[in-house]
């Protein structure tokens, strides 16, 4: 129907952009309809089946349409841009144009566009197999709860028993999932192998430099954004250290043993917060960010966006997806814990950018940038973190809540840039000839692990299968991007909660934004520019600032923590 018309008229460019918008928005329907069914119950073949049905869909119609790219960048020298000046409605579309024309050194000939978009399917495979085996498969036998009973022990569970006073349980708990994952570590370590060669391949077909440059060149990211921010963690990671000291001194410990890290720090019993409570909790935090904001959170919990609490088969963890027609629905697995009040307020922040972002822009622009997305999620722990801690009564609550914080930025900023630093170094081994083998993966993984973490931190053997339970190694260089936002929105909220009526107009119209720029610009207009290193810096910064207030209240408790960590019973 259009194929080799492109270059007859504007009109004829405006119909099939028209056409093709129409078509990606069913498509996405289709696809949001039948993975969030499976993903509600992965052990359901039907989902499955129908999950991949529209997947593959989706693929064919990327192969359909893989010929408008190389077919607009055939054209003569100029005559794009004299078809968009002939018709007025491509003004919409001039920033995608833009960006047709931007990537020419990296389209390729129809004929081999067609045979990349048809190699989509099944180069999606070992993401496939990871999902089906992490939510589905795996089973990681029983443990002990803190009342001594027998649990099967899943996802949900061993984030819970992480954060109990029992050191016994937490230990089992740690040592049963991470002896799931080494059971099957060489299976996996080929799984995520062939995921990385992928992306090689990709890369090398496009004509880049690497797998990073091809990964951020989508969205017009320089290479040394993510190199910087791996470079600056690294050469600034003292403060993290400092803070396991602090945590190995408050546990009473000679040594901070993995299962050790996110264990309680104060002596009160671990508040829990119904869902309901949460709500409200989450809504008066998110009240410096305006009327219209808040409004749109109400929608949300009214409007039949979440699927709240954990369920056997259901996909683990939390996500909000939606397509550009439908509501941004959330998946969630709450269990009553403060880190699950915080994981709503950020997937709302998701669910509320998606909803701003649709209502503004057209389908070419109606998605966004994770380079982005992250930061509308992070914000909204930001300004909740401050909410609980500008109300906390005494100073018990105000060292439990400390502990949170310190805990955020470095599960969000600190860890997921040692996630960064493991995900560039595999994919440069592969570029450079390397097999990843489970002993090569499992060496990297405990040596970049010890280097974040710092001396006072005790690796144990089981640490070396800790990549194979990251699902975000298979996202392609994705988790670095949780730093970036973090930094970005540190600086939004605390500019936001000073009462900066300038950096929150203009955080507003960011979430309006979409992917009608490329995500650095939006965010230097945003007030943030993260090109240069003073975001990361800050950061960092204001994690030793938290520590500054936090250590006098928890080291001064003496040893209030230690029965839940050295004096536990022990491990079963």
């Amino acid at each position: 129907m259009f194929r080799g018309r492109l270059g007859e008229s504007g009109s004829t460019v405006l119909a099939f952009l028209a056409l093709r918008d129409r078509i990606g928005d069913l498509i996405e329907r289709l696809v949001a309809y039948a993975c969030l069914s499976r993903d509600q119950d992965t052990r359901v073949s039907g989902y499955q089946a129908m999950a991949g049905r529209a997947t593959t869909l989706s693929v064919r119609a990327g192969e359909a349409l893989s010929f408008a790219d190389p077919e607009l960048l055939a054209l003569p020298e100029g005559r794009l841009a004299a078809l968009a000046a002939e018709e007025a409605g491509l003004a919409q579309y001039a920033h995608a144009l833009d960006d047709v024309v931007r990537m020419r050194p990296h389209t390729l000939p129809e004929g081999e566009e067609r045979l990349l978009a048809m190699s989509a399917d099944f180069g999606a495979t070992p993401s496939v197999v990871y999902n089906m085996f992490h939510n589905a498969d795996l089973r990681f036998g029983s443990v002990h709860d803190d009342e001594g009973n027998e649990v099967e022990l899943t996802h949900a569970r061993y984030a819970a028993y992480q954060k109990s006073r029992s050191r016994s349980v937490r230990e089992e708990a740690w040592r049963t999932l991470h002896a799931g994952y080494q059971r099957f570590e060489n299976t996996l370590a080929a799984n995520l192998a062939g995921n990385v060669k992928r992306h090689v391949f990709a890369a090398r077909a496009r004509r880049y430099a690497s797998a990073l440059e091809a990964a951020l060149d989508a969205e017009s990211i320089p290479t040394e954004v993510y190199r910087n921010l791996v470079r600056t963690v690294r050469e600034r990671i003292a403060p993290l250290h400092r803070y396991m000291e602090i945590r190995k001194k408050a546990l009473g410990l000679p040594a901070l043993s993995p299962w050790d890290i996110a264990a309680p720090l104060t002596p009160e019993a671990i508040r829990k917060y119904p869902f309901d409570e949460a709500v409200e909790i989450v809504r008066e935090g998110l009240a410096p960010l305006g009327a219209d904001y808040r409004a749109a959170f109400d929608e949300g919990i009214g409007g039949g966006w979440i699927d709240v609490y954990e369920s056997r088969g259901k996909r683990s963890g939390a996500y909000s997806w939606g397509a550009y027609s439908t509501k941004p629905y959330l998946l969630l697995n709450y269990n009553d814990t403060l880190d699950d009040l915080f994981t709503l307020a950020h997937e709302m922040g998701h669910s509320i950018h998606s909803l701003f972002t649709r209502r503004a822009q057209p389908y070419v622009y109606g998605g966004y940038s994770i380079f982005v997305g992250e930061v509308a999620s992070t914000t909204n722990e930001a300004l909740l973190i401050e909410r609980l801690l500008a109300r906390a009564g005494g100073r018990v609550e105000e060292a439990t809540l400390l502990n949170h914080y310190l805990d955020q930025i470095r599960g969000t900023f600190f860890v997921q840039t040692m996630f960064a630093d493991f995900e560039l170094a595999i994919h440069e081994a592969v570029e450079a000839g390397e097999t990843l083998t489970a002993t090569f993966l499992g060496d990297l993984f405990r040596k970049t692990y010890e280097v974040y973490h710092g001396p006072g931190f005790s690796p144990d053997p089981l640490l070396a299968a800790g990549w194979a339970r990251i699902p975000h190694f298979y996202y392609n260089f994705y988790v670095y991007q949780y730093t970036t936002s973090y930094a970005a929105a540190t600086a939004l909220a605390s500019r936001i909660l000073a009462g900066d009526r300038e950096t929150g107009a203009r955080y507003m119209t960011l979430l309006e934004s979409g992917s009608s720029d490329y995500p650095v610009r939006l965010l230097a207009r945003a007030g943030v520019d993260l090109t240069r290193p003073e975001p990361i810096l800050d950061t960092i910064a204001r994690f030793g600032a938290l520590l500054d207030r936090f250590e006098p209240l928890i080291l001064e408790r003496g040893s209030a923590a230690r029965p839940g960590a050295a004096g536990a019973a022990p491990t079963r």
